[in-house]
């Protein structure tokens, strides 16, 4: 179909001198003549773009959409889509990459505007990309081989009138490789700089494709992994300081923590005195650069029947695998030192008793130290309780002194390093065809995807078994036997058939835990596109359409993870199903000329919790050709998904920062600790509602430079949050409403006022209690400028350059203090690309910049600015091949080192891989 009304080809060419951004360098504007232009403009046929369900010409960009071409991908250097991505200008805050110690280790997502994975919908050639079973609520980006990626397109707005729920941050769409004619090999190789081993790179692919007048077929192999990281290969990492060494406290948290025996603690490997207290350096263990491996294998055919029809088959089958390494297991935070136990300092009878320990004692209010006067109240062990007076002389209570229940922080390193493999796997199966009906262009098909994982954790600690080990008594030692022994977990005073029976102690505690996870998605639907009517203007375009979709989740741990039994682990059950019914609708209304309206709106019911509609109006304006004012404003909503309203209640022991909770553990007031947190689900919870508007201009300033500016808002109501112990931490601190149920559950019986900083609670963390809710707002602004430059220097080649900037203006929670700038959630991030081509020579250099953060609360808590570069140059042989090398960050710039969610730096939103060298080759046949 062709459009050749004067609004179309105005629009046209202002767009092919660049009103649609780019993410990277090497798209050139045209620069014949007007009426050669006109000429071009008429012959471009209408395609679908993302974010309109109407077919358009290719030129035109009816939303700011940024589009990633497959050169653009090369130019990167990158090996994975997940790393493309996580590098764009709208991951302002980062996202979630592999890691050790997490429940979606192998997992990789992006997060547009800082909204969150869950609210930025991934396409696959315009459908869904399959939901990862290991979050429930995201897409897993480590799931598409990179070989078979023709181009990316980022639309940074709001698109639930087309797309449904999750598209609220904005949507990327994946497009798979189409026209391909011939094979094409390819073969490189990475390696990095900071750590002093691990994280290289290898990546391959085979692509192949062939095409007749009636049919084209292209598919392909590919491959990428990269190797572990260890904490232990960076030189900054310290030895680490967790409590859950070897140590003893009240049962109230009392008199703080002290080694179970200071003079036995650094005769354990790993193990070292801090203080008082004996604590185990995690970091010559942990690993939280997971390894990853993709493999994928794809294939696409579309057949014309006649000039009408056309049928179309795609398929893709991949594997994703990790490997991550954390410490030994650790108890839980309760757990109880019998006063008879062999283990228990406070013990008389325990060779290592101290009667320092028992005499300290534990502080008891007065009603309970009256009903012990009153013999209504017996504590545990052979102990006495002593009078507490406050400064005035007033009996407040009392101490329970002598052998008693004693609070246990320890480290099981003799279960060994809990080592955690998984493996992803998805397949996906569409058909479908397109034709014509009299006027009408319909479109119709079915689809079917399964994302399935495996999740197997080695060296995980049996909860019951080790408590029972801990608390053997002094006679039971003495009646003979091998026995647990908190100064010597290892087992090093065994020998021979003595340590072979150690072994087998050991092994009664050590227990592999299991994760089965999957999610299947069968789909429908068929839309149909057709001329309403001729306006003054030109033609009035609509689209209709539906679709029907069942999912079906599971998410099954092992029965001793289910019943809380096993320590180092977190997570629980989860399983459900539903099916969502849609049905939509667009209509384009060239109202003058110059002046284009677009109206759009969804309608979704979903089996479980209800219906949403969304709709969406949008125009263009080109008021001179080299001119185009753009604009939108429309409404979005996000569907609770099935993990987190099915989920069995979990346990984990999340890091923090807080220091009333530092200074407990004997540790300095800025550490990161680990505290106890139950999560639990809410079956309860409805969808959360989004407003977007967006208004911009496109500007053709010369002949070789353009650029384009849009600003963005978006408001969220009925927020679907998670609430767990960073979050609760957040608002604590803020002084914002915390959800009914969930919160941080502080010893009031401890206080460290005085010791900590201003604002900070003065009571230590006992608990967190987290979990859902739909609590508040979110509201979000800002805006996007790219600037692109072209010059053609004759023999000496040409420049192509690019500059994006995404600005987050302000980002409000609840109506409060907007957090944009504070450490996590830089202001802005930007990246300028430049390709100069020369010959058969392309030289690319790419600056990448993430602004700097600092605490409101603390100015000196301050990151700076951080800047990279990217080198890159390339080989075009005579014999049809490429030779690219280049260096990422190629002067090793290191992440500023800043305790962030239990790291030294921020995870999500830095790498501290250094500068990463790689070479590749291409050879086309």
């Amino acid at each position: 179909m062709y459009t050749n009304t004067k609004l179309a080809k105005s629009i046209r060419l202002a767009l092919m001198f660049g009103a649609s951004a780019t993410a990277f360098a090497g798209v050139a504007v045209a620069q014949e003549e007007d009426e050669q232009e006109e000429e071009q403009a008429e012959r471009v046929e209408r395609i679908q773009v993302t974010g309109s369900r109407i077919n358009r010409s290719a030129m035109e960009g009816a939303l700011p959409v940024t589009t990633i071409s497959r050169e653009d991908i090369d130019l990167s250097g990158e090996t994975s889509v997940a790393d493309l991505l996580r590098g764009t200008t709208f991951n302002t805050s980062g996202s979630f990459r592999p890691q050790s110690g997490n429940a979606a280790q192998g997992t990789a997502t992006v997060s547009l505007r800082g909204l969150g994975a869950s609210r930025t919908l991934v396409l696959l050639d315009g459908r869904r990309l399959p939901t990862s079973p290991s979050t429930g609520s995201s897409q897993d980006l480590s799931i598409v081989p990179m070989a078979a990626v023709e181009r990316i397109e980022i639309l940074s707005d709001g698109a639930s009138a087309v797309y449904g729920s999750d598209a609220i941050g904005g949507v990327i769409n994946i497009v798979t490789r189409r026209d391909f004619n011939g094979v094409e090999a390819r073969y490189g190789q990475s390696s990095v700089s900071l750590p002093r081993e691990g994280g290289d790179r290898e990546e391959g692919s085979i692509v192949f494709g062939s095409s007749s007048d009636s049919t084209r077929v292209v598919g392909g192999v590919s491959w990428n992994n990269r190797d572990i990281i260890f904490e232990n290969a960076y030189s900054w990492v310290q030895p680490g300081t967790s409590i859950y060494g070897s140590n003893v406290t009240e049962t109230d948290y009392s008199g703080g923590f002290r080694a179970v025996d200071p003079n036995t603690c650094a005769d354990t490997v790993n193990f070292r005195m801090v203080g008082v207290t004996c604590a185990y350096n995690f970091n010559a263990t942990n690993a939280n650069e997971a390894s990853t491996g993709n493999k994928g294998l794809f294939l696409k055919a579309d057949h014309d029947i006649n000039d009408d029809w056309n049928v179309f088959m795609n398929a893709s089958y991949s594997t994703a695998k990790s490997f991550g390494r954390y410490a030994p297991s650790l108890n839980d935070p309760g757990s109880i030192l019998n006063p008879d136990s062999f283990n228990n300092p406070t013990n008389p009878d325990s060779p290592f008793f101290n009667p320092t320990y028992s005499a300290q004692g534990r502080n008891i209010g007065l009603d309970a130290y009256n009903s012990w006067l009153a013999g209504d109240t017996v504590f545990n062990g052979d102990n006495a309780v002593e009078e507490r007076f406050n400064d005035d002389g007033e009996l407040i209570g009392g101490r329970v002194t002598g052998n008693r229940d004693m609070l246990y922080f320890h480290r099981f390193a003799s279960i060994g390093n809990r080592d955690s493999f998984v493996d992803n796997s998805s397949t996906d199966l569409l058909f479908g065809a397109q034709g014509r009906i009299g006027e009408v262009d319909v479109d119709f098909g079915a689809r079917t995807s399964r994302s399935k994982t495996f999740d197997v954790g080695y060296n995980y600690l049996l909860r019951t078994q080790a408590d029972t080990l801990v608390n053997i008594t002094p006679e039971e030692v003495g009646a003979g036997g091998v026995y647990y022994d908190l100064r010597d977990p290892l087992g090093s005073r065994y020998s021979g058939d003595d340590a072979a029976a150690y072994a087998q102690l050991i092994n009664s505690m050590n227990v592999t835990i299991a994760r089965v996870s999957e999610f299947q998605q069968r789909e429908a639907f068929g839309s149909a596109s057709f001329d309403v009517m001729s306006v003054g203007a030109g033609m009035i375009q609509a689209a209709v359409g539906f679709e029907y979709r069942e999912e079906d989740y599971v998410d099954k741990y092992d029965s001793l993870s289910e019943a809380g039994s096993v320590g180092g682990s977190a997570g629980n059950s989860a399983g459900g199903g539903r099916d969502v019914t849609s049905a939509y609708g667009e209509l384009l209304i060239p109202v003058t000329y110059d002046l284009e309206l677009n109206l759009a709106g969804r309608f979704d019911d979903y089996s479980d919790y209800g219906s949403d509609f969304s709709p969406k109006a949008s125009f263009r304006w080109t008021p001179t050709e080299a001119l185009l004012v753009r604009g939108s404003w429309g409404e979005g909503f996000r569907a609770p998904s099935l993990d987190i309203i099915t989920a069995a209640d979990s346990s984990g022991n999340p890091s923090v920062s807080d220091p009333a909770t530092c200074l407990n553990f004997s540790q300095p007031a800025d550490c990161s600790v680990q505290v106890r947190q139950i999560t639990s689900a809410n079956p309860d919870l409805e969808s959360e509602q989004s407003t977007q508007m967006s208004l911009g201009v496109a500007y053709q300033a010369t002949d070789w430079f353009n650029f384009s500016l849009d600003y963005w808002k978006v408001e969220i109501e009925n927020r679907i949050a998670f609430f767990g112990a960073t979050g609760l931490l957040t608002r604590e601190r803020l002084g914002q409403p915390i959800p009914a149920g969930l919160g941080i559950i502080r010893n009031t019986n401890v206080d460290f006022t005085g010791q900590v900083p201003a604002g900070s609670p003065v009571n230590p963390i006992v608990g967190v209690n987290g979990g859902y809710g739909n609590d508040g707002t979110i509201d979000i602004e800002g805006l996007d400028f790219n600037a692109r430059t072209n010059f053609d220097f004759g023999r000496f080649g040409s420049l192509n350059q690019n500059l994006q900037v995404a600005y987050t203006r302000s980002f409000k929670i609840d109506g409060g203090e907007s957090f944009v700038g504070e450490i996590g959630d830089p202001k802005y991030r930007a990246t300028l690309q430049n390709v100069h081509t020369i010959g058969d020579f392309d030289l690319a250099w790419n600056m990448n910049v993430i602004g700097s953060q600092q605490s409101t609360t603390n100015p000196d808590d301050y990151i700076a600015t951080w800047v990279t570069h990217d080198l890159q140059v390339t080989y075009n042989t005579p014999w049809n091949g490429r030779f690219s090398v280049g260096a990422q960050n190629a002067f090793a710039k290191e992440p500023q080192l800043r305790s962030f969610g239990g790291r030294s730096y921020n995870f999500n939103l830095y790498n501290a891989f250094g500068r990463v060298t790689y070479f590749r080759y291409t050879q086309k046949f």
